[in-house]
């Protein structure tokens, strides 16, 4: 787990006239490190686009519970297999579309490497915001 004040793996940047990455702690930490700690009042993304980065940064720190508790049940797996090691290698948010009040889709293009291959998965991720909670349900590979 990176430490509070590292770089956020999702990349996300401050707004402002010297943009520079934001920390761990104040991005995605903030809703992977008390679920990691298994501490019952675990915030929840605002936005799928937050929720989305999160996700991201799940896969990059292999926490698979987190990634499961996000995902709609009507989409969600019985079991994530992380599979094989993946260097994961940075992410670009490419759009952010609020459809309504409670869907949502982000498209974004994550870099890895896996077995020495470098791997771009271009995706139009959909979400679904229920019961205040937003959820990723499934995407499209562009």
């Amino acid at each position: 787990m990176p430490a509070p004040e590292a770089p956020c793996p999702c990349g996300q940047q401050s707004s402002g006239r010297k943009p520079h990455a934001l920390a761990f702690g104040a991005c995605c930490g903030r809703f992977l490190l008390p679920a990691a700690q298994a501490i019952r009042a675990v915030p929840v993304a605002p936005d799928a686009q937050k929720l989305m980065r999160s996700r991201y940064t799940a896969y990059v720190l292999e926490l698979g519970d987190y990634l499961l508790r996000t995902w709609h049940p009507d989409t969600r797996p019985a079991n994530l297999d992380l599979g094989e090691p993946v260097r994961w290698l940075g992410l670009e948010v490419r759009r952010h579309q609020v459809i309504d009040a409670t869907h949502a889709e982000v498209e974004f293009v994550a870099r890895y490497r896996q077995q020495g291959r470098a791997v771009r998965m271009h995706e139009r991720s959909r979400f679904v915001l229920e019961a205040g909670q937003w959820l990723y349900v499934d995407g499209d590979f562009l």
